[in-house]
């Protein structure tokens, strides 16, 4: 049993600056805005969201098939997906290009300012569902415009339930096309800005789209947990304390590798959203999208 991860591949390239955006930024100013941060820290990580969610799935024992494209710099990150006795068999590599790459700045409070090149993930669409009767959950994560659309479109038409986890991609789309995204998925999955926008976008609540075909609607709170709608009832999942708050990049992947874990398996929203949010205080914890460990034994907690 398998489950389709429909995303990005990217390098990440994570700096720290130790002060506060909120007070480099004047509001009265940013019609000219010219801001430079001093970041004494760098690193580079593998990221993208497809990359980060297969993680967080193998380390808890699923089986995530990652369809995503790389550059011709990515051979390493494909090289890494097999260490992990993960397939890259719908991994494209596009001639001529980048592996997608994000440049990301993180604040003493958390915030975070990101840079992101597409490079091959432009090409995304140009790879097609496959038919494989192992596949019985899907994702769709942030990913090219056009492979979100008609990825969306295909695993629809051959009756494989998804989630629609939009991310930082939700801003290209317009109502009517967010619209056929919900129609199309089984769950939504979003953090609470992007609940918003979606409401906006959509002219929807989300205690209707909750009454809608959806499964479910889920609203992640950060360090409060979730909130989760189901047939027009809200109902909240508490969240779960981390032993250090060190980097939040990828926490929100964590936690969709946990919901698609639990998904895969049949358990009830309740307790996928429950490991997400135990898995993501453990992220919260890690530097990187990929560095955090799981014991198998945390799936027996929930």
């Amino acid at each position: 049993m398998s489950a389709l991860i429909c995303g990005s591949l990217a390098f990440d390239t994570i700096t720290v600056f130790p002060g506060r955006f909120a007070q480099q930024i004047l509001p009265e100013q940013v019609h000219i805005l010219n801001v430079s941060f001093l970041v004494p820290t760098l690193r580079r990580e593998f990221g993208g969201c497809a990359g980060n969610i297969a993680y967080t799935l193998k380390q808890l024992g699923g089986d995530p098939l990652v369809m995503a494209t790389i550059g011709t710099d990515g051979q390493e990150y494909a090289a890494r997906l097999r260490s992990w006795d993960t397939s890259t068999e719908y991994v494209r590599v596009v001639p001529d290009t980048y592996t997608a790459q994000a440049i990301i700045i993180t604040d003493a409070d958390n915030n975070q300012i990101t840079a992101f090149h597409p490079g091959a993930m432009q090409s995304a669409h140009l790879t097609q569902v496959p038919a494989r009767a192992d596949v019985r959950v899907a994702i769709i994560a942030p990913d090219g415009r056009d492979a979100m659309i008609e990825h969306a479109g295909q695993l629809a038409a051959a009756g494989v339930p998804f989630v629609f986890d939009p991310g930082q991609g939700l801003p290209m789309f317009d109502g009517a096309e967010l619209k056929r995204f919900v129609a199309q998925a089984s769950w939504v999955a979003v953090n609470d800005y992007e609940a918003r926008m979606l409401c906006e976008r959509t002219g929807e609540t989300l205690e209707s789209l909750s009454r809608s075909h959806l499964a479910g609607v889920i609203v992640t709170l950060g360090a409060d947990g979730c909130e989760l709608w189901q047939r027009g009832v809200r109902s909240h999942v508490p969240g779960v304390a981390a032993t250090e708050v060190v980097d939040p990049t990828g926490c929100g992947d964590a936690f969709r590798g946990a919901l698609l874990y639990g998904l895969e398996r049949g358990w009830r929203l309740e307790r996928c959203v429950a490991l997400g949010n135990r898995v993501g205080a453990l992220k919260i914890a890690c530097r990187g999208g990929q560095n955090h460990m799981i014991e198998r034994s945390l799936v027996g907690q929930v």
